[in-house]
């Protein structure tokens, strides 16, 4: 019984409760289902995308809206759903995206034409961005201890491991055996037991109305992100010194410039600065980025060289990768279970540095890789990933007061996010520009290997050590 705590019985004295593990667990059952959701449709479309637009005779733009549109509202919106839940409660906000979300997913299905798909894909990423910000600080609510904590907090990472590098996989599955339609299908019933443990098991949040929603500043980070994920998105397809794409990038920094301006002005901010200058907070928040850069730069890279230098099927692609997949749950469970006895501090830079072994061993097998030698470096990549995760994102949600919880999340979960785009853009581009396919996939792995050395040497810096403070 890993999540249930000791019962009162009709005495008032603590005793035996037969349902304490189930009610215990159904939280975490909740939010984990639909965080899984949520990334599941992050990855889940590639593979059906060009079945999609043969299909719905898409043009080549509408293939990538459909495919972009949700990542860009779900990333530019995170920071929006997390000071909604801090106002609002994050029960309620969470409930309400799940509902959008699975609604969409219905209409997703149904969708006659391209132009509506692209719509339904864009109200599925407001519904991601009311989730996940919400999953965390409802997942901080329901379990204070820091032991089972730290356990829900390294299931929860799984998920997000399991859900990308399995979406390849159900999606290529579902597209040859069912259709394209039910890789949308497949949310409804997800996103009805997730909706019905939530109302039944997790009990309503605290409201705190007097948190200020502070539209400008949300404004400025949907226009930072928007801009950031178009800019990066085009640099694949146009090149790194393209007009439009350095202007994307400075667009994107003026943006966040006006954030800080903002927030140092405002009487109530978004998320105040002095989150953003704790070195606990910011420092596993940058972690987070660079280890989302190195993880989805190499599931994207081994994708595109599995199907297109190796002759996989989307199938055999998602069977290819999941070694990675399998090494994330073992790996959560490993380290929600060794939290409580080490800290953060250990999981993080122990992950990290595992992540750049395997990347780095993937960059230095040579130019053309048996794929047995390759099984090896996915699995390290997968497991220093997921073990690291539980403790970065122990560390920011511990970082942060209950009433800027959401903050906090969307704060984490936004950061990753930009992470995940940019270690796609980059690869491919490196894949496009290098002298050969073989060489592209070696330079982005020896870079993805370098982000996770430097995400290592950064917690050591920044996360804290069992019984330390957050650093500031």
């Amino acid at each position: 019984m890993p999540f249930a705590e000791p019962g009162d019985g009709e005495s008032g004295r603590p005793g035996p409760d037969p349902d304490a593990e189930r009610r215990s667990t159904a939280p975490l059952l909740a939010v984990c289902a639909g965080y899984f959701m949520v990334i599941l449709d992050v990855t889940i479309i590639n593979v059906a995308v060009p079945v999609v637009g043969r299909d719905l005779s898409a043009s080549l733009t509408g293939i990538q809206w459909i495919t972009d549109g949700y990542t860009l509202v779900f990333a530019g919106l995170l920071m929006t759903g997390g000071a909604l839940g801090d106002r609002l409660g994050n029960r309620r906000v969470f409930c309400f995206g799940v509902v959008v979300f699975t609604v969409s997913s219905a209409a997703c299905a149904t969708a006659p034409n391209a132009v509506f798909l692209v719509a339904a894909r864009l109200m599925e990423g407001l519904g991601a961005a009311l989730i996940v910000p919400g999953s965390l600080a409802l997942l901080q609510e329901a379990y204070p201890a820091p032991a089972a904590r730290s356990r829900a907090f390294g299931l929860w990472g799984a998920m997000a491991g399991i859900a990308a590098s399995a979406g390849p996989l159900l999606g290529g599955l579902l597209v040859s055996t069912a259709g394209w339609r039910w890789v949308f299908l497949i949310n409804l019933p997800v996103g009805v037991v997730c909706l019905a443990l939530t109302l039944r098991y997790v009990a309503p949040s605290p409201r705190n109305a007097g948190r200020a929603l502070d539209w400008p500043a949300q404004c400025a980070v949907v226009a930072a992100v928007a801009l950031l994920t178009t800019a990066l998105n085009e640099a694949g397809r146009r090149g790194w010194s393209d007009p439009a794409v350095l202007a994307g990038l400075g667009l994107a920094a003026l943006a966040v410039a006006a954030f800080l301006l903002r927030e140092r002005l405002a009487r109530a901010p978004a998320l105040p600065l002095r989150l953003l200058r704790s070195r606990t907070m910011s420092g596993a928040a940058v972690v987070g980025l660079l280890f989302n850069f190195a993880f989805y730069g190499m599931v994207f890279t081994a994708s595109l060289d599995f199907q297109r230098r190796r002759g996989f099927s989307a199938l055999e692609t998602g069977a290819a990768l999941f070694p990675a997949v399998a090494m994330t749950m073992f790996a959560s469970v490993i380290s929600g279970r060794l939290s409580r006895r080490t800290g953060d501090r250990p999981l993080v830079v122990s992950g990290m540095l595992l992540g750049a072994l395997g990347l780095g061993g993937w960059a230095t097998a040579g130019p053309d890789p048996a794929y047995p030698l390759l099984v090896v470096p996915m699995m390290a990549t997968g497991f220093g990933t997921s073990f690291a995760l539980t403790g970065s994102t122990a560390t920011v949600m511990g970082s942060a007061s209950p009433a800027y919880a959401g903050a906090a999340s969307a704060l984490f979960n936004t950061t990753r996010q930009i992470g995940s785009a940019t270690g796609v853009a980059l690869g491919g581009s490196l894949l496009v520009t290098s002298t050969g396919y073989g060489a592209g996939v070696r330079t982005s792995m020896a870079i993805g290997a370098l982000a996770y050395l430097t995400a290592a040497a950064l917690a050591w810096l920044s996360v804290p050590a069992r019984g330390e403070k957050d650093g500031r």
